[in-house]
C-alpha cells in the first residue's frame, strides 16, 4: 500500500506521459539525467523507466481476461451464512470475527468447515467481504422503517454536557426514551427504555407501559438486575421521565455513588451513541406502529430478551479510537470490530461468575437460529398491533 509520499500507479503514468515529450527530444547524456530524476520521483527501476518512455504507449492496458477468483463457492457460502447469522451488519464489523463466529456456527451444524476455508477466512480482505456482500444486500429480508421536554427544577445542580468519545472505563452510560404511540400520543401507550455503555457498546432494553415515575422505575430495577457490570454514569437527556423527584431518588438509593449527567437543551449530539442505537436497534423492528396493550408489553419485553443476548454477544460493534482535524473536516479511525462481550471481558471489569454465566450463554446459543426466533416473534408483535387497530378503527 503506498505511503503518503508516494506515487500511485495513476499519478505515476500521467507523470511519465508528461515526461516523455522531453526524454524524446533530448540527447543521451540529458536523457541519463532526466532518468535519475525519474528514479527518485517515481522510485522505479531504470530499466522499466526505459521500456515504457521507449515503448507505444503509456496508457494502460485493459484487461481482456477475467481474473482468477482467489475465494470459491464454499467460502462465500460460509460468509453469507455468517452475514445473515449477524443481521447483515457491515463487511467492517462482519470482517474480523469470520474464523469465530464460522467455527462457532459448525458446532450447531448450520454450516460445514474445512481447514482450507477457515485459512481463507482468516486472510481475506474487508474490501473482498464487502464485494462479495455487495450480490446479496438487495435480497435480505428487510425491517419496517419508520418534542422537546422543557428542563424543570430537579435538573438543577446535574452537569450538562456529553460523555467523552474516547472514554474507554464500562459504566458510563447514555439513556433515552422512545415513544410508540403511533400517528397520535394521545392515551397510554408503551414505551421502550434503552440504555448504552459508551466504552463497550453494551445494550440494554426494556419496555414499560407508560413513562409515569413507577413505570420507570420498575424499567430501571429490571435493567440494573440484568446489567452485568456497575454503572458509574448516567446521562439521559432533560425529559421529566427522568428528572423527578422520585426517579432522582431511586437512583441515589439504589446505586450508591452513581453520577447524574444530562445533555444540553436541544442538543441531540450530546446522546449520539443511544440515539443512533434507538433506530437500529428499536424503530427498524417495530417501526412507527402503535402498541398500547398488556399482551403488547409482554412479547416486546419477550423480544428484548432476545436482542439482549443476540446484539451483546454476537453483534460486534466498532469504537472510535481517533479523530484528526484535516483543515475543516475531521477525519475519523475505528478500532478492530468486537462483540460488547468481548470488549467486557478486555476491560477486567466483569466478574468471574457472571463472566462464566455469559460464556455459558454463548456456547449453547445458535445466533442464526435467535435471529429466526426474533424474526418470528416480530410478526406475531405486528400482526397483533394490526388486529387491533382493525378492532378500533
Amino acid at each position: 500500500m503506498p505511503t503518503e509520499d508516494q506515487m500511485t500507479g495513476q499519478e505515476r503514468r500521467s507523470y511519465l506521459k508528461r515526461m516523455k515529450v522531453r526524454y524524446l527530444k533530448v540527447n543521451r547524456r540529458e536523457r541519463g539525467q532526466l532518468l535519475e530524476e525519474m528514479e527518485q520521483m517515481t522510485g522505479m527501476h531504470r530499466k522499466s523507466l526505459i521500456r515504457l518512455l521507449t515503448g507505444p504507449s503509456l496508457d494502460q492496458k485493459k484487461r481482456y481476461g477475467k481474473r482468477e477468483r482467489s475465494y470459491g463457492a464454499e467460502v462465500e457460502e460460509v460468509i453469507v451464512c455468517v452475514w445473515e447469522s449477524l443481521d447483515a451488519i457491515c463487511a467492517e464489523r462482519l470482517t474480523p470475527v469470520l474464523p469465530s463466529m464460522a467455527q462457532h456456527l459448525a458446532r450447531f451444524g448450520v454450516l460445514k468447515l474445512s481447514e482450507e476455508i477457515e485459512e481463507q477466512l482468516k486472510t481475506i480482505s474487508r474490501a473482498t467481504v464487502s464485494r462479495i456482500l455487495a450480490r446479496y444486500r438487495s435480497r435480505r429480508r428487510r425491517l419496517p422503517q419508520k418534542g422537546a421536554e422543557r428542563a424543570n427544577q430537579v435538573t438543577k445542580g446535574v452537569p450538562m454536557g456529553r460523555i467523552a468519545w474516547d472514554m474507554s472505563e464500562p459504566g458510563h452510560c447514555e439513556v433515552d426514551l422512545v415513544y410508540h404511540s403511533g400517528s397520535s400520543v394521545m392515551g397510554e401507550h408503551i414505551h421502550t427504555i434503552q440504555l448504552v455503555d459508551v466504552a463497550t457498546g453494551w445494550s440494554e432494553r426494556v419496555a414499560v407501559m407508560g413513562r409515569g415515575y413507577q413505570g420507570m422505575q420498575v424499567g430501571f430495577e429490571r435493567i440494573v438486575e440484568r446489567i452485568p457490570f456497575a454503572i458509574v454514569e448516567l446521562h439521559p437527556d432533560n425529559g421529566s421521565e427522568f428528572f423527578n423527584h422520585h426517579l432522582v431518588r431511586f437512583w441515589k438509593e439504589k446505586i450508591v455513588g452513581v453520577q447524574l449527567s444530562r445533555s444540553r437543551p436541544y442538543q441531540k449530539n450530546d446522546n449520539r451513541i443511544v440515539e443512533q442505537k434507538n433506530d437500529t436497534l428499536v424503530r427498524q423492528y417495530f417501526g412507527d406502529l402503535r402498541f398500547d396493550r398488556p399482551e403488547h408489553l409482554e412479547a416486546m419485553n419477550a423480544l428484548y430478551e432476545q436482542m439482549w443476548l443476540y446484539y451483546n454477544l454476537f453483534q460486534p460493534v466498532m469504537h472510535l479510537k481517533e479523530k484528526i482535524a484535516v483543515g475543516d473536516r475531521v477525519r475519523r479511525k475505528w478500532d478492530e470490530a468486537q462483540t460488547p462481550f468481548e470488549r467486557m471481558k478486555a476491560s477486567g471489569k466483569l466478574k468471574e461468575e457472571r463472566q462464566v454465566q455469559l460464556q455459558a450463554l454463548y456456547e449453547q446459543t445458535n445466533p442464526k437460529q435467535l435471529r429466526e426466533e426474533i424474526y418470528q416473534g416480530l410478526a406475531h408483535l405486528w400482526e397483533q398491533s394490526q388486529a387491533t387497530t382493525t378492532q378500533v378503527a
